[in-house]
């Protein structure tokens, strides 16, 4: 299930409250999670060319025993709320305090790090099937086993996973290296089932957006604008932690896994074209919005005008006949008053004028 939304705004200061409680103390060594975090559900995988087993919960003899028995060992953790199963399984699989910390402190910037016979490898990942909201992806790869952290419980390994209990596919011919190659792969395809989204939103708003009120399009447009930028964040520095990877930062890639890898720079760069491709989209429909609506206003103030310009002379005319002049003074005081048809006269007077005005209007294609 899809997490809530919430505002940017209150986004932003949850991110920074959390961030506060979280890392590395360093004086005291031990690591700080975040208090309202979930907590950590193991899930274990150990397979080979011949055999697949699986198992939720973690304990470090079985684990152990399932490493002698199986060439790969997949351990996934979904929750960040406790630091003693996290410091246990760095300690199990010899990962350095520091990269824990990055774990944990889960806004880390894309990147691949070795910390001795380790690599760690730092991603973003969709948080849920469909959607722009990314979370960090945390892999650390051994030479027998691939050790992965996500903060909330997703369906995007799912597939994955059933590819190993079922043998489809390459994944369990190959080693822990082409099982990190598979997650990456699987996280950055889920990017481009959003991506086609925000391409079918922006072409609904391209159609709509003549005959569409104001306060319709604009938050539409800006949510697109922010999902892209999202996505944008995720995958842009994502191509470099994959050149990382082909060109030899994690020392148990395998030559053909670079392969498979390089394919998966291919996808990233396709999707960052895309990305590209819609925030030009994006912007343009924004300046035609601002168009439109200005359009709409000069029509507005074009009718206003008009109306104001036609009733100038009116109102000229009402005024002169409006002075209290007597004409028993003088004749040439207003003897209109006088006259039988002064009134029609005075109305036929205002009307000639406004169908002149408007005649006029016409000819010179004002309206």
């Amino acid at each position: 299930m899809a997490k809530p939304k919430v505002s940017r705004r209150a986004e932003r200061k949850r991110r920074r409250k959390r961030a506060k409680a979280r890392g590395l103390d360093t004086q005291a060594g031990t690591l700080i999670v975040d208090p309202e975090a979930p907590k950590p559900v193991v899930h274990v995988c150990s397979y080979g060319p011949d055999g697949f087993e699986d198992g939720d919960g973690f304990d470090a003899a079985e684990l152990r025993a399932a490493r002698s028995r199986w060439p790969v060992t997949w351990v996934h953790v979904v929750g960040l709320g406790d630091a003693a199963v996290i410091e246990s399984l760095g300690r199990t699989f010899g990962i350095h305090r520091l990269a824990l910390a990055d774990v944990v402190h889960d806004q880390q910037r894309p990147k691949v790090q070795r910390w001795g016979e380790v690599t760690q490898i730092i991603a973003r990942m969709t948080d849920d099937v469909g959607s722009a909201q990314t979370e960090q992806l945390s892999l650390f790869v051994g030479r027998d086993f691939v050790l992965s952290f996500e903060a909330h419980k997703g369906e995007l390994f799912e597939t994955l996973r059933e590819r190993l209990r079922t043998g489809m596919g390459e994944v369990r011919e190959g080693k822990s290296d082409f099982l990190a190659y598979a997650l990456l792969d699987v996280v950055i395809d889920a990017f481009f089932p959003v991506v086609e989204q925000i391409g079918d939103e922006l072409d609904l708003i391209e159609d709509e957006l003549p005959t569409m009120k104001q306060p319709e399009i604009t938050p539409r447009l800006r949510q697109v604008k922010h999902d892209l930028l999202q996505i944008r964040r995720a995958v842009w520095p994502l191509r470099d932690v994959l050149g990382g990877l082909v060109t030899g930062q994690c020392p148990y890639v395998q030559e053909e896994t670079r392969n498979y890898l390089r394919d998966c720079q291919d996808h990233c760069a396709q999707l960052i074209d895309i990305v590209g491709s819609y925030r030009e989209l994006t912007a343009d429909l924004i300046d035609l919005q601002i168009a439109v609506a200005g359009q709409r206003l000069n029509e507005v103030m074009k009718v206003l005008t008009i109306m104001a310009t036609l009733f100038i002379p009116l109102t000229f005319i009402s005024s002169i006949y409006g002075m209290n002049f007597d004409p028993a003074t003088s004749p040439l005081n207003m003897p209109e008053l006088k006259w039988f048809w002064g009134y029609p006269f005075a109305l036929g007077l205002m009307g000639v004028t406004a169908a002149g005005l408007l005649v006029y209007f016409r000819r010179r294609g004002w309206i």
